[in-house]
């Protein structure tokens, strides 16, 4: 026991330390703003796809749908359904336009400063509202990180799970915090790798007897883990069950950690190839996360007195039980790897929201770019600490904590952007309009219960803010001359920018 303990400490500290040369070599190549928030607008396909794959995921791919999938069979497949559909249709929709539109907006390097450059809001409300918003979601949605991260600390180490929520959060802020951008993008580029191969080995290897065998001990343990149709209890999925499930793959219009991928890709040629690349990874991934839920039913019945408390740490199990310690390791390193991906783009936006939205904007219009760095920086140490208060309940969940996030940022910023994207004659009101009603009733929603309040926060939330938007901007008036003027600059620059 103690060399396997010590085989995995070494496989750990291995990776950090090849975390850390990146952040390192990425430091070294960061001298502006716009490097520390976008890597210089210079990834290409593979770093694009990967970093946003990964970014997204989280440790929730590793532990929260694995669990969800653990706990209620096939039904987990609405959720992977939407979430992949959600996935493709981002990238198709979004991710040229976005792109393209903000490089002519005032080249604009944060979600917040493009809606605000977008439609020439002189006031700066849209850019201060949305950073806001921003701020108060990527609490909680950093937040499950640090909580994956104390849950996997503690089941391999056996640590306290306070101590192993500080550990996990020095990981992350240290290489987030000089690296930027770059060494984000670089090293999700070895995390997404290294999350995509642990989902396709560990099933595969600890599935015992092949699939038919697995089917079949389902079906002899509970036939209604097989169907997509009802609950493991035997009653059919409500309506609102299955909205709400299939409803995730809204939320992928407003994330502003995916949405920055897009527009840090080195050329709208790149992102064509990027999408084939990130959708198959989604693919690939989720269905390994599904597998490892449904393999670790059969597994802990028949290797686990009773049931395992934390359905989320079923990939831990899994994996300390039928690898060698060196192997076990490097796939639990994965975990680490998918934690990590995602908390360090989630602290990086939140940087730049408040050193370019806030400190920028509204305290020192003249700040230098090794200021606003600095103050980046800074931001990332403070959200990171207030994060780590947030997560050190042990009894968090991180698909909830995800979840919550999640229908904040898809109903805040999804429509806006969406609208913003096509619509000529949405104006600044509109856009206002819609960022507060969507994030205000994700916040409201989330108090409610009974009948349709049941129903995931995002459906309400995109629906209302959608509304928001068309009759605002209808009611307030057409957009300045300026506006739609630059609109169509952009249509024409999308027909021509590579």
């Amino acid at each position: 026991m103690i060399e396997s303990s010590y085989a995995i400490s070494f496989t750990f500290l291995a990776y950090l330390v090849v975390m850390l040369g990146i952040g390192l070599y990425a430091y070294k190549n960061t001298s502006s703003s716009e490097d520390y928030f976008l890597g210089g607008r210079s990834l290409g396909p593979w770093p694009t796809a990967l970093s946003a794959g990964a970014s997204d995921m989280s440790g929730w791919l590793l532990l929260g749908l694995p669990g969800y999938a653990f706990a209620s069979g096939l039904e987990s497949i609405w959720l992977a359904g939407g979430l992949l559909v959600g996935t493709w249709l981002n990238w198709l929709i979004c991710a040229k336009r976005l792109r393209t539109y903000s490089i002519k907006a005032d080249n604009s390097l944060t979600l917040p400063g493009f809606l605000s450059s977008r439609f020439q809001d002189k006031s700066k409300a849209i850019q201060t509202i949305s950073a806001l918003f921003i701020l108060l979601f990527f609490l909680f949605y950093t937040s499950s990180g640090l909580v994956a991260g104390g849950k996997l600390f503690e089941t391999v180490f056996g640590l306290d799970y306070t101590y192993a929520v500080i550990l996990g959060t020095v990981c992350v802020v240290s290489y987030t915090l000089f690296g930027g951008f770059l060494a984000v993008a670089w090293t999700d580029l070895i995390q997404g790798l290294m999350m995509s191969a642990a989902l396709v080995i560990v099933p595969l290897i600890s599935l015992d007897g092949g699939f038919s065998q697995l089917s079949d001990t389902l079906m002899s343990k509970n036939p209604e883990l097989l169907t997509i149709w009802n609950d493991v209890k035997g009653e059919p999925l409500s309506t609102i069950g299955i909205i709400s499930l299939v409803a995730w793959g809204l939320g992928y219009f407003g994330q502003p950690h995916i949405l920055a991928r897009f527009k840090a890709a080195r050329s709208n040629k790149d992102i064509t190839t990027a999408r084939r690349i990130a959708v198959s990874w989604t693919l690939i991934s989720m269905a390994g996360a599904l597998l490892i839920g449904f393999v670790g039913i059969v597994y802990v019945d028949g290797n686990l007195a009773g049931n395992l408390a934390d359905g989320e740490k079923i990939f831990m199990v899994l994996v300390n039980a039928v690898f060698h310690p060196v192997v076990a390791g490097i796939l639990l390193a994965a975990i680490l790897a998918a934690i990590m991906s995602t908390a360090d783009s989630q602290l990086l936006v939140s940087s730049s929201a408040l050193a370019e939205d806030f400190y920028k904007q509204l305290f020192n219009k003249q700040a230098t770019q090794k200021q606003i760095v600095n103050v980046g920086r800074f931001a990332v140490i403070a959200i990171s600490i207030l994060a780590l208060i947030l997560a050190l309940n042990p009894k968090s969940s991180v698909l909830g904590l995800v979840s919550y996030a999640w229908a904040g940022f898809g109903a805040a910023f999804g429509p806006a952007i969406l609208i913003s994207l096509f619509w000529r004659n949405m104006n600044r009101n509109g856009a206002l309009a819609g960022i507060i009603v969507g994030g205000v009733t994700i916040v409201v929603w989330k108090q409610l219960s009974g009948g349709w309040f049941d129903v995931y926060e995002i459906v309400p939330g995109f629906i209302l803010s959608t509304i928001a938007i068309v009759i605002v901007s209808m009611m307030s008036g057409k957009p300045e001359e300026a506006v739609t003027q630059s609109f169509d600059d952009y249509e024409e620059a999308l027909k021509t920018m590579d």
